[in-house]
């Protein structure tokens, strides 16, 4: 029986690595979903990204379910809400169990070769280090990943070059034969921290919009910090804007090195894309592009994200299936749990059950998927002595955020579809108290539900 079981995984394996396509996986750090030329930004260039897009599917309201980088990394991982897989802190890694269901190991299971490049976390340098075994390839890095120019690096390689570097040597070890997955999780653009330059760039792209004027947002003035509960008003990302956004040039200047970064980026993407030609397996490679959580660029007096307005919980998402000829734009409200479950489907292996998203494969071939979500659950509760909990409810149409530990509780209410920008809180308005009833107890559904 054992022979003949063996026989069968082995005929399995043959059978997955015969007719899936390779996956390359490219998450940036921080990276919010009007930065991108495809997405309509007149400033940044994305050649690249914007060569994808043409040709892929683009989902136009792809959001994440916690806006930080420990827990939205967990999520699209395990395909699970914050309050399934419960890696709120930095330092908390996957169990043996969590991780035997996350899409690397699956995919390793049933054939792939893998590999991870970059930014990991999840869990701390032990955890993190301890991951090696996990990978074919492993060149992932613990914390932020370190600076963008190390000190001990001769060579003066930015750090994105670097994981691009790291990423065509993966390609290139590859048997053409058995298919791949390869994740790349690039630091840029989020800030170097208390760093002299924080967003510095690539010295090839330090000429880059030197003589653009970035647009300032309407609601980077005083009078929208004003409307912030306290809480929010005193909390790291204020600190973080006063470091970044309080003078028109420290925002001129921020934000360009943050395009620059995302240029760079975009750079990489296009020499993997060329290695793949080169290789032979381009017509066989689906490369998705996402992003962590979105960034504010000084909007509401802030900085960095967490909150549940749409410049800090909207990201991209970009999925190019050269099998599919016909590109696509999706409006359908996707999240960053369904990135495990799409990854496996694509690779054809089963979807665990514990998994909470859902693939997005059908709306690749341009099928509706059944029964699809119109809203979802949204949560913060990390670093919770520095940055505000909230939770929420988004809607296609409509946003109930609550604030959870402010004093009082505080609710707000966006008619989204009359109010793209979020600029007319309803919540305090009599005729609009039904919904906001209605949104209140949809949030109480979806905290349960969720677990």
């Amino acid at each position: 029986m054992k022979s003949i079981l063996i026989v069968f995984f082995h005929f399995v394996i043959v059978a997955v690595c015969c007719s899936a396509p390779n996956i390359i996986v490219v998450v940036a750090d921080d990276l919010r979903w009007d930065a991108l030329g495809y997405a309509g930004n007149r400033i940044v260039k994305t050649p690249h990204l914007d060569e994808l897009a043409r040709k892929g599917t683009r989902f136009r309201n792809h959001f994440v379910t916690s806006s930080i980088c420990n827990v939205s990394r967990a999520t699209m991982f395990t395909g699970q809400y914050l309050r399934r897989h419960n890696i709120y802190e930095f330092n908390t890694p996957f169990t043996p169990e969590q991780w035997s269901r996350c899409y690397p190991k699956l995919l390793r299971d049933a054939g792939y070769r893998t590999g991870f490049i970059g930014k990991f976390g999840v869990g701390d340098s032990n955890a993190i280090a301890a991951m090696a075994k996990e990978f074919d390839y492993w060149r992932g890095l613990p914390g932020q990943a370190g600076l963008f120019f190390e000190k001990n690096n001769p060579s003066g390689r930015h750090k994105t070059a670097r994981f691009g570097d790291q990423a065509l040597a993966f390609i290139r070890s590859n048997e053409v034969r058995q298919p791949f997955c390869l994740s790349i999780s690039f630091n840029a653009p989020h800030a170097r921290d208390r760093q002299p330059r924080e967003f510095w760039p690539d010295q090839r792209d330090e000429a880059l919009y030197r003589d653009a004027q970035i647009p300032v947002s309407q609601k980077a003035t005083e009078e929208w910090f004003e409307k912030l509960p306290e809480i929010a008003k005193t909390s790291e990302g204020r600190r973080r804007w006063a470091l970044r956004f309080d003078t028109p040039e420290k925002f001129q200047n921020i934000v360009k090195d943050y395009y620059r970064l995302i240029t760079g980026i975009d750079r990489e993407i296009g020499r993997i894309m060329e290695c793949l030609k080169e290789r032979g397996v381009y017509d066989n490679t689906v490369i998705i592009f996402t992003a962590d959580n979105g960034f504010f660029l000084g909007e509401r007096g802030m900085a960095d994200k967490w909150l549940m307005y749409e410049e800090s919980i909207r990201v991209p998402m970009l999925i190019h299936d050269p099998r599919q000829r016909k590109a696509r734009t999706i409006e359908a409200l996707t999240l960053n749990i369904d990135l495990a479950p799409t990854i496996i489907d694509l690779a054809g292996v089963s979807i665990p059950k514990e998994m909470q998203g859902r693939s997005l494969a059908p709306w690749l071939a341009g099928k509706r998927a059944k029964d699809w979500r119109r809203d979802f659950l949204y949560e913060h509760h990390t670093l919770v002595k520095i940055i505000p909990e909230i939770e929420g409810v988004r809607t296609e149409r409509w946003k109930y955020v609550r604030w959870m530990n402010a004093s009082p509780m505080r609710e707000e209410l966006y008619d989204l579809a009359r109010d793209p920008d979020e600029l007319r809180d309803l919540a305090a308005a009599t005729r609009h108290q039904k919904q906001l009833t209605t949104l209140r107890e949809r949030w109480k559904e979806l905290a349960q539900t969720c677990k």
